[in-house]
Parts: structure tokens; C-alpha cells; sequence
């Protein structure tokens, strides 16, 4: 036996294995009753916006926004595009995409976000390269905090999520703001 060996069955043999179960984390929840709200603010806070519900066609602002894209690229039935996604579709090359257009998993009211996983996108550069984003958001799927967020199953149910907090910012030394500076240039939410 190597003395390399040696110092690892030491080591092995030293550490017990005891099952121990996470601590309790508080979700320090202040009140639900304006949480639609709440994430408007913060979404709004972060340089994002939330389109209204048209009176005859619940689309009607969402179409008005699309109206005058070259390429739309929807992962939703709801709205109709010119760049499905296929088997074949490469990450790169939804590069000219102008709207990507997709349903997030939920929002967050503290800080505006919205999650995004594997199964929302199908192809994860979506979320990243083209230049503006409509979010479609179940009202009922947003939660108030950070702590909430990290307690849903998404996280361990898929291979990827993240949190899209607005679109794309930088600020210079000077505090210059500049959007989509690397990724999306607007982020627009649907309560759908």
C-alpha cells in the first residue's frame, strides 16, 4: 500500500457518515396581499415593463410591440413567429433574433425577476441573444421573496434556471447606463 493510499482510507475511515438535515431558513414573508404590485415596482425598479391586457384581443400590446420585428422567435403558442425552434436550431444562430417571446416558470416580487429554465427556453442562449424579451407570467406564480424562490422545485427538477432580473445594464465609472450591453436590450412582462 502507497502512502498516498494510506492517507486516504485514514481519512475515509475518520469521517462518519451521519445524516443531518439542512437548517431551518426563514422566509421572512411581510404580506401577499399586493404582491402583483410589488413585483411591478421592482420589475419597473430594474428597467423591465409590463404590457397590458388589450379589451378585445388579451394580445393586442404584446402585437403591437412584435408588429414591427423582422424575426420573432415564440416558445409559446400563444403568438405566432417566424423563427420556430427545431432539433436543429443552434444556440448561435438565434444571434438576429429581434423578440424571443417566452412563458417564465415564476416571478419574484422583491426584486423584479423572473425564472427562466431549460424547459421555458428549449435553446438556453434564447433568454440572452435576442435583443428584446416578452415574458408571458402566470400573475398566481409569483412569489414574494428570494427565499421563496429558492424553495420552488424548478431548481431540482430541471438542468438549467435563472433568475432575469430586467434587461441587460452596465454603468460606466461615470454612471453611465447603458442597456443591452450584454444581453437583452428590453425585458417585457404579460400577465397571462
Amino acid at each position: 500500500m502507497s502512502s498516498r493510499d494510506f492517507i486516504l482510507n485514514k481519512i475515509r475511515q475518520a469521517c462518519v457518515s451521519e445524516p443531518t438535515s439542512p437548517p431551518t431558513v426563514p422566509f421572512f414573508h411581510t404580506s401577499s396581499d399586493r404582491i402583483v404590485e410589488k413585483f411591478q415596482k421592482s420589475l419597473e425598479m430594474m428597467g423591465g415593463d409590463i404590457l397590458p391586457k388589450g379589451e378585445k384581443d388579451p394580445y393586442e400590446f404584446v402585437k403591437t410591440k412584435l408588429a414591427s420585428a423582422k424575426i420573432i422567435c415564440p416558445v409559446v403558442p400563444e403568438i405566432v413567429g417566424n423563427c420556430p425552434l427545431t432539433e436543429y436550431t443552434t444556440p448561435a444562430s438565434l444571434q438576429n433574433v429581434d423578440y424571443g417571446v417566452i412563458r417564465a416558470s415564476f416571478g419574484v416580487a422583491e426584486t423584479g425577476s423572473i425564472c427562466l429554465t431549460d424547459q421555458n427556453l428549449l435553446i438556453n442562449t434564447l433568454g440572452y441573444l435576442p435583443q428584446h424579451l416578452i415574458i408571458l407570467l402566470d400573475p398566481t406564480q409569483i412569489v414574494e421573496n428570494l427565499h421563496d424562490a429558492y424553495a420552488r422545485p424548478e431548481w431540482k427538477q430541471v438542468h438549467y434556471a435563472a433568475l432575469h432580473s430586467g434587461p441587460s445594464a452596465t454603468a460606466d465609472i461615470e454612471g453611465v447606463l447603458i442597456r443591452g450591453a450584454q444581453g437583452v436590450r428590453s425585458l417585457s412582462v404579460f400577465f397571462d
